[in-house]
């Protein structure tokens, strides 16, 4: 029991040596990459950069105790930062005292969300997001992180939250530019972009091995970073209009409570679900992923407490939101963490730069941090993902692509509130007009199938309709208008049987339609049968008087429903050559 509530006592008992050495070495790489990525995210959402470094440190140890994936590196993240920036931008100036106070409310309203949705065990609320709807708002996302950083790139002041709003300005303020800023962010980004598989390849034509090479390749962001610091002091351009970090306050962050505010509170509930929500989803895909390459399983639910008390944390500890991120998750993977406790050796790193290097980070230019948010949301981008999900199916395709222009024209709380309702209406749509199949018996066999794809013999007296969805209130009166129109198309029908192999479900108003199809069919002297009932569905069933009323039987297979309604048909069926070529469709 005290395991499930402490769940690091699990790996905590078996840790040995050669899990801290690899935990260690995953934690130092690691932390090269978070420590000007937590700035540079910091700067996306609109805060000091204190907050991003911050959010890597009490969020960790409390993700490492509670989680249950020893890969997914948490912290803060592109795109929940910019969904910071986007809420607390609705109630405050960025800058103003107001805007940090929100963003900590969001980090606390949402850790509180995740916490109380996994202690109630309702993780599986997030699949209401389709995939399409997340990959489409995710793409979005990653276009309005890049044009957010145009301002810093180019030294110029755009300004706007969406494209159409950041266009203009880029147009209007395009002659402002600063080269000696556009300079660094392209010597930068150039060096970053060229890193990712260039570097490594070079370092191995050097002699070095290629699991060290990719190893050492993970230290771009610190190469950058250093090397654009010391450009910036050496050469004065602080003084030339180089726009750089400055302060970055020394020591560790005092842990308390922000000041509380229940009319903001109210006005951040709604973002701070849709982050939470985002959150979720973005650090399970990964956990589940990392998890699947060496066969181990991770607690969605336990996920969720764990990230809710990471964000919880980072609520009371001056910090901005955090969840999994994906290019350091895989970064920590692959440099063979072994335990959650590489996430708290991160936060301790983090804690010492803090203490030890924050002075040294004052010429850092804001270009470089806008350089390296780039470079990790081109993964995020993904424009082959709409034509691909359009030709598979257009209702998902569209839903993407609606996704997709609500967060790029209007904003990203718009955008991921237009998925969801897009998710739960496509939910509804289909299930609405489910695929019902009118079924014959397939020669020389027991099998049924459908009559507009098979060869198969039917009874003209015996209806047969296999419904491939569950029953409940949207398609209960798509069985029935069904089944009226058979009673009115065959003169001669005697019998219908309803084939419930597919039929999970029958919620109240789906009993009505099929009390009232019984009815019907009664009165018009036809019988009524159902046939492949699955268990739990027949306990609800007999929870009512259905079965009682029933004009006909409750068949254990279609088959057995044939046999004893159209004897003579099914027997000869099955007599017929078992080699002939009748499963082939038509």
């Amino acid at each position: 029991m005290l395991m499930k509530f402490l769940p690091f006592l699990t790996w905590a008992r078996r840790y040995s040596r050669a899990d801290l050495g690899n935990d260690v070495i995953a934690a130092l790489v690691v932390t090269i990459m978070l420590v000007p990525q937590a700035m540079a995210y910091a700067m996306l959402a609109g805060l000091p950069a204190q907050a991003g470094l911050y959010g890597a440190m009490l969020p960790l140890l409390l993700y490492a105790a509670f989680g249950s994936s020893p890969s997914l590196a948490v912290g803060p993240v592109a795109v929940v930062a910019l969904m910071t920036a986007a809420a607390a931008g609705a109630v405050a100036e960025i800058g103003a005292p107001g805007f940090h106070l929100a963003a900590l409310w969001i980090a606390l309203l949402s850790g509180g969300m995740m916490l109380a949705l996994g202690l109630l065990r309702l993780g599986f609320l997030a699949n209401f997001l389709s995939h399409p709807v997340i990959s489409g708002f995710i793409t979005a996302a990653g276009i309005l992180i890049a044009a957010s950083q145009l301002r810093h790139l180019l030294g110029a002041d755009v300004t706007g939250k969406t494209l159409p709003e950041v266009l203009p300005s880029l147009v209007a303020n395009i002659s402002g530019l600063s080269l000696l800023t556009v300079l660094i962010s392209a010597l930068v980004l150039g060096f970053l972009f060229w890193s990712r598989s260039g570097m490594a390849r070079l370092l191995m034509r050097l002699g070095l091995s290629a699991p060290l090479a990719k190893l050492l390749a993970k230290t771009a962001l610190l190469i950058a970073v250093v090397g654009s610091t010391v450009a910036v002091w050496g050469l004065g351009l602080d003084q030339r209009g180089i726009a750089v970090v400055g302060d970055i306050p020394r020591g560790l962050p005092l842990i308390g409570l922000p000041e509380f505010d229940l009319t903001l509170i109210q006005l951040l509930a709604a973002p701070a679900l849709m982050i939470a929500i985002v959150g979720y989803v973005e650090s399970v895909s990964i956990a589940q992923t990392l998890a699947a390459k060496k066969r181990q399983s991770i607690d969605p639910d336990r996920e969720l407490v764990a990230l809710g008390l990471a964000n919880l944390g980072a609520g009371v500890t001056q910090a901005m939101p955090v969840t999994g991120g994906l290019s350091r998750s895989i970064v920590n993977y692959d440099a063979g963490a072994a335990t959650p406790a590489a996430g708290a050796i991160t936060a301790v790193l983090i804690g010492i730069a803090v203490l030890a290097l924050t002075p040294l980070m004052f010429y850092l230019p804001r270009a470089t941090l806008a350089a390296i948010i780039i470079v990790a949301v081109a993964s995020l981008l993904d424009f082959r993902a709409l034509p691909r999900t359009w030709a598979y199916s257009r209702a998902d395709g569209a839903a993407m692509a609606a996704t997709m222009a609500v967060t790029l024209l209007i904003g990203v709380e718009q955008g991921l509130l237009a998925g969801v309702g897009l998710s739960l209406f496509l939910y509804l749509f289909r299930t609405s007009r489910p695929h019902m199949a009118v079924v014959g018996q397939v020669p020389g066999t027991e099998h049924f199938r459908n009559v507009n794809r098979y060869a198969v013999v039917t009874d003209p007296s015996v209806f047969s309709i296999r419904v491939d969805e569950s029953l409940y209130f949207p398609n209960a009166r798509a069985l029935e208008d069904r089944i009226q129109q058979a009673l009115s198309d065959v003169p001669e029908l005697r019998h219908v049987v309803l084939q419930c192999n597919a039929v999970n479900y029958i919620d109240a108003s789906a009993l009505e339609s099929l009390e009232a199809i019984n009815d019907r069919l009664r009165a018009a002297d036809v019988t009524f049968h159902l046939s492949e009932v699955k268990g739990p569905v027949m306990d609800q069933l007999q929870r009512s008087h259905f079965l009682q009323d029933l004009s006909g039987q409750v068949f254990l297979t279609q088959f057995d429903a044939m046999q004893a309604l159209a004897p003579q048909i099914t027997s000869d069926c099955l007599k017929e050559n078992r080699d002939t070529p009748q499963l082939a469709p038509l």
